[in-house]
Formats: structure tokens, C-alpha cells, sequence
């Protein structure tokens, strides 16, 4: 079986925005300083940190399943969006001294999951039948 480097492109795409997603996931759910001051700061602490760890799961879990990849990436792309909002409008770029690495990793899932979308985007649009 050959991988065509579409393939290969696509899965790195997956890996990237699932990866970050479910490593951020310790830091949500252990309710850790980091996130506590984040949520607390924009005004949703603790049901946003919560609410957002879940749907980062859920849309982690979807986009490392080809046939429900582009469903996962619509939902990163609605959390990432939102991220990148937040720290533009009321987080800063750099929160707690992290040199921006939080807004990178939201810019790089957001990246991801939009160009995850794209590719998919006859799925996404009901033009495409799945195999079965």
C-alpha cells in the first residue's frame, strides 16, 4: 500500500491540531494555574475551561478519524477562532511571560483545521457519499 503525499500532508495536519489540542487537555481539566488565570481572565472560569477542554477533546478525537475528520476541524475551528479572539482582545499575545506560545499553538490548530476543512470540504457540503 502506497501513501500518496496528499496523504502524508493530511495526517501531519491531524497530528498537529489533535496533538496540541489533547496536550493542553492535562492543563484544562487539572484545573492548573495557567488555565485558571486564562479563564479567569476573559470571565469563564471554571465552565469555559471545562466547556472548552471537552470540545478540544471531542474535536481531537473526531479529526484523527478520516471519516470524521472535517467535522472535527469545524469544531477546532470555532474553539480556535474563539482563542485567537480572546487573546487578541483580552489576553494579549503573551500570557504569563509564554513568549505568545499559547497564541502560536491556537494559530497553528486554527491553520490546521482550516486547511483540514478545506480539503474536505465536498464532506462538509453533503456532496460526497461515504463508502461504506
Amino acid at each position: 500500500m502506497t501513501t500518496k503525499p496528499n496523504d502524508t500532508w493530511l495526517w501531519l495536519l491531524r497530528v498537529v491540531a489533535a496533538g496540541i489540542m489533547l496536550q493542553t487537555l492535562y492543563f484544562k481539566f487539572t484545573a492548573a494555574p495557567e488555565s485558571v488565570y486564562i479563564f479567569s481572565k476573559v470571565g469563564m472560569e471554571p465552565w469555559g475551561r471545562i466547556l472548552v477542554g471537552i470540545f478540544e477533546l471531542i474535536a481531537s478525537v473526531l479529526i484523527l478519524f478520516p471519516r470524521t475528520t472535517a467535522y472535527g476541524a469545524l469544531i477546532g475551528i470555532g474553539v480556535m477562532t474563539g482563542a485567537v479572539f480572546m487573546h487578541i482582545f483580552r489576553l494579549g499575545i503573551v500570557v504569563q511571560d509564554d513568549s505568545g506560545q499559547l497564541f502560536i499553538y491556537a494559530l497553528l490548530v486554527l491553520g490546521s483545521c482550516l486547511t483540514l476543512a478545506y480539503q474536505q470540504r465536498d464532506i462538509l457540503s453533503g456532496l460526497h457519499t461515504q463508502k461504506p
